[in-house]
């Protein structure tokens, strides 16, 4: 049963019932259902194709906490005699908002997600940006990038960007509340208010790294016009019981992300590399000698050359010289058309 039976069966509900089905908004409902249903696509896809299928997990009312409307259909920004921005939505009525950012000239809107984040509530407007877009000034400029633990990035310039660890300074108070809800009655009144404490915690955290990432991400493309990275899996970190809390927490997959799609923007390219043997070789000139060395030794010293180096440099240079030999698999190349590409901006209508 797909999205098409589904809503036929809801629109004769609504008839019958204008009494309650009748008071939600339609275009509401219909977002709900296309959710639903490509959910179960994916599902049978995968399922189809013999990859680990993943069956959609149940949300009851009390974990689902987003719902998208049609901007102009239940929802809409109203502006009060005052000039003051208001955000209305159909039988709630307006609301108080604070904006992250003003919507952009030519900007058309198309969808809002209105979501619950702990006691909060947001609704990200999803925007439609005019095609026009300011031309980005070349730098001539080539960098290789070599993402770890001990510093959150290393680059083929010897600059090194320090791991802030964002989730290390609040870890006492995290594990204090963790045992506390360890002992308390499952399903409970007073563990679900500890979780929801312990979400409260781990929002600035996430914000925060969000935040830098994002930072990172722009001057980087900012300052140069082709970025080699390594075609790293994160799993081998990610698994590992020593290394998982400070690979999770440096958020190293969705820097790629924010780096490949901001990159595609601005038209540059961002080259992945084989990480084969990366941190054995030597960069030096002209210098192929592989120095095998175990991941506590932090220099490299090559006995062929005599380069003394960092070992994240080093391995930041490996990856340059291979993209420029190879050229590698390119990510992104050239820029798309910006019309039709979604971004979100949020704002917060009121605390809860």
């Amino acid at each position: 049963m797909g999205y098409g039976a589904q809503w036929a069966h809801f629109r004769d509900l609504r008839h019958a019932h204008p009494e309650t089905f009748g008071q939600l908004n339609a275009s509401r409902e219909q977002h709900l259902l296309r959710r639903l249903d490509k959910a179960f696509a994916a599902f049978f896809r995968r399922l189809k194709a013999g990859d680990k299928p993943g069956f959609p997990r149940f949300k009851s009312r009390r974990r689902f906490k987003s719902l998208e409307y049609t901007y102009g259909d239940g929802c809409k920004l109203r502006q009060d005699e005052h000039g003051r921005m208001r955000f209305y939505v159909q039988k709630v009525g307006e609301l108080r908002l604070c904006y992250h950012r003003g919507i952009p000239k030519g900007a058309i809107l198309k969808h809002v997600v209105i979501k619950q984040t702990n006691p909060r509530w947001y609704a990200c407007l999803m925007l439609e940006l005019p095609s026009e877009s300011p031309a980005r000034v070349p730098s001539g400029k080539q960098v290789g990038l070599d993402v770890g633990l001990k510093s959150l990035a290393a680059l083929s310039s010897d600059e090194r960007v320090a791991h802030p660890h964002w989730l290390r300074a609040r870890l006492p108070r995290l594990r204090r509340l963790q045992r506390h809800a360890a002992r308390q009655v499952k399903g409970s009144r007073r563990q679900g208010e500890t979780y929801r404490q312990m979400a409260r915690l781990h929002e600035p955290v996430a914000n925060q790294r969000t935040d830098g990432l994002h930072q990172l991400s722009h001057r980087l493309v900012c300052a140069y016009d082709r970025i080699a990275i390594e075609d790293l899996a994160l799993a081998f970190m990610n698994r590992n019981r020593h290394l998982s809390q400070s690979s999770y927490d440096a958020g190293l997959g969705r820097f790629r992300q924010m780096l490949e799609y901001k990159a595609e923007r601005a038209g540059i390219a961002v080259i992945a590399v084989d990480p084969d043997k990366t941190t054995q070789a030597c960069s030096g000139e002209k210098c192929e000698n592989m120095v095998p060395k175990d991941l506590s030794v932090r220099m490299h010293v090559c006995p062929v050359c005599g380069l003394v180096l960092d070992r994240d440099v080093n391995l930041a240079r490996i990856i340059l010289s291979r993209a420029k030999r190879s050229g590698g698999a390119a990510v992104s190349q050239d820029p798309p058309g910006r019309g039709g590409q979604p971004e979100t901006w949020a704002v917060a209508p009121g605390v809860g």
